[in-house]
This record gives C-alpha cells, sequence and structure tokens, in this order.
C-alpha cells in the first residue's frame, strides 16, 4: 500500500512540475510584445496625425480648380497648329489658335475687330501686342485681306461704325492644299484630304461638277460649297495619247486597263491618233469615257 500511495504522489510531482513549466512559458510569450514595446518605444505620431486630418478638411474646391488648369492645359496641347491662308478680319478664335496663338491672345484680337477695329493691310498684325515679330513672319505669308473697297459701313452702333465684310472667301482648288481647303465652309480635314487625294489620281479638276465623284461628298455638299470654289484648269496633268504607255493611265479613275490597252494596239495598227474624234474608232472606249477624258488628252 505505502508503495502504491509513493508512486503515486511521484507522479503526482512530476506532472505538477510540467503543469507549472508550461504556464511559466506562456507568461513568458505572453509577455514578449510588452518587452519589445518598452525597449523600443513608440514615436509621438499626434502631430503627423493632426495634419493628416486637417489635409482631409481642406476645401474641395481647391482640388476641383487643380483637375480644370489640368484639363485646359490638355485641351490647349490638343489644338494642331497649322498654316493656311486667311483673312484676319474673319477668321474666329479656333483659327487663331491653329495659327499658333493662345486662347487668350486670340481673343485680344477679336476685341479689338469687335469694337471697329479693322486689319486693312497685311502690316497692321504687326500693330497687335499679341503678334510678336517671330509669329508675324511667320504668318504674314498666308495673309490675303479683302480689298478695303468691297467692305461698306452698314450702320452704327455706339457711335462705332460696323462693317460688312463677306463671310466668304473662294479657293482655287487645283492650287489649295489640304489645310487651305479647310478654310471652305463645309468642308473639314477628311473631306480636304479625299479632295487632295482624288485630285492627284484625275490629274487636277476642269470644272467643279468633278467633286462630285469624291467619295462622300453628295449633291447637297457640292451645293453648300460650289459658291466658295474656283477652278483653273490651267494646271492639268497632260497625258499625249500618241506617246502613251499603260503606266501614264496607271491609277486614273476615268479608264481601265482594257480600255488603256485598247488604245495603244490600235495606234500600233492604225497609226497616230489626229484628235479626239479618232478615239471613238476604237471599239471598247464609250462617248462617256472619250468626254470625261478629252481635258487631259494631248495629240
Amino acid at each position: 500500500m505505502r508503495k502504491l500511495l509513493n508512486a503515486y504522489f511521484d507522479f503526482s510531482k512530476r506532472e505538477f512540475n510540467g503543469l507549472m513549466v508550461l504556464i511559466v512559458l506562456i507568461l513568458m510569450i505572453s509577455a514578449i510584445p510588452y518587452i519589445y514595446e518598452y525597449v523600443n518605444p513608440e514615436e509621438d505620431n499626434s502631430e503627423i496625425e493632426h495634419l493628416a486630418i486637417k489635409r482631409l478638411s481642406l476645401p474641395i474646391k481647391k482640388t476641383t480648380a487643380f483637375r480644370k488648369a489640368n484639363l485646359k492645359h490638355r485641351v490647349k496641347n490638343e489644338v494642331k497648329h497649322s498654316l493656311f491662308l486667311f483673312d484676319p478680319n474673319t477668321i474666329n478664335a479656333d483659327d487663331w489658335q491653329r495659327l499658333g496663338l493662345s486662347f487668350k491672345q486670340s481673343a485680344a484680337i477679336l476685341k479689338y475687330l469687335a469694337k471697329g477695329g479693322r486689319f486693312r493691310k497685311v502690316e497692321d498684325l504687326q500693330k497687335m501686342y499679341t503678334i510678336n515679330e517671330k509669329m508675324y513672319a511667320k504668318i504674314y505669308p498666308y495673309v490675303r485681306i479683302e480689298s478695303s473697297d468691297e467692305i461698306k459701313p452698314v450702320k452704327k452702333f455706339n457711335n462705332k461704325t460696323a462693317y460688312a465684310v463677306p463671310k466668304e472667301i473662294v479657293i482655287e482648288i487645283n492650287e489649295a492644299d489640304s489645310a487651305t481647303l479647310t478654310q471652305i465652309k463645309g468642308i473639314g480635314a477628311s473631306f480636304a484630304k479625299r479632295i487632295i487625294k482624288y485630285k492627284e489620281r484625275v490629274g487636277g479638276f476642269y470644272k467643279k461638277e468633278q467633286l462630285l465623284e469624291v467619295f462622300g461628298l453628295d449633291s447637297a455638299k457640292f451645293e453648300e460649297i460650289k459658291g466658295q470654289i474656283s477652278v483653273n484648269a490651267n494646271g492639268l496633268k497632260m497625258i499625249n495619247i500618241n506617246t502613251a504607255k499603260l503606266e501614264d493611265f496607271k491609277g486614273h479613275p476615268y479608264i481601265r486597263y482594257k480600255q488603256v490597252n485598247a488604245i495603244i494596239e490600235y495606234r500600233k495598227q492604225h497609226g497616230n491618233y489626229s484628235n479626239i474624234a479618232d478615239l471613238n474608232k476604237v471599239a471598247i472606249v464609250s462617248q462617256d469615257m472619250i468626254e470625261r477624258l478629252a481635258p487631259y488628252l494631248t495629240f
């Protein structure tokens, strides 16, 4: 019996000692964060936190103003500068900005015109403080001012004379580049590029109605713009029908390879053509085709 009691007490003592060790370990682990905080005290961030809260409470309008400033800056950078023929008495703010002026500079010029001011000769542009010497040197070759004789006073407003300025200028279409064509009301950059491309294919325009052959330019658009254009046919790309090769008609919209080949073969067999009527002898060349080609052919 005594042995059993001794064995029991020995076992209980070992269990108690093990339990105490476990409790001590748990306490030590729990104390680690406090020990670390004591060794490395945390800085006082109350002032930093106060500043952060203060920033969050700033008025929203300051942030909005910043965004608006960025937006204006982006829009300004998106304006593509280009040179084109223009009358400084008639163009708008967008056109002045295309030439390279800022919005404020453009507004100053329009304000001058609204008060009755007028540019009567190119040199008058130098009087504007918004146009410096560098800008003047860049744009003066493109200035086209309507004759003063055509500008007649029509009425007075607040003791200032208002002038009836022609709203539309006439563009000679064979000499114009794509930038110049955009001055025609109703013609944007896309239409201007198509017109230039077709003009190069056909060899120049000899009448206004040929614009109806440009892709997307319908009769309504033609009626809108025809009064703003003129055609000088003296510079057409001419083709000598008696020396022409297949390559000379390459890409021409009025004739196809089959007809060109037939014209050349007929010439080889029967000799040179004397006039436009001789082309009627080529069986597969229609009268309509001959009439359309005639302005571009020499003999």
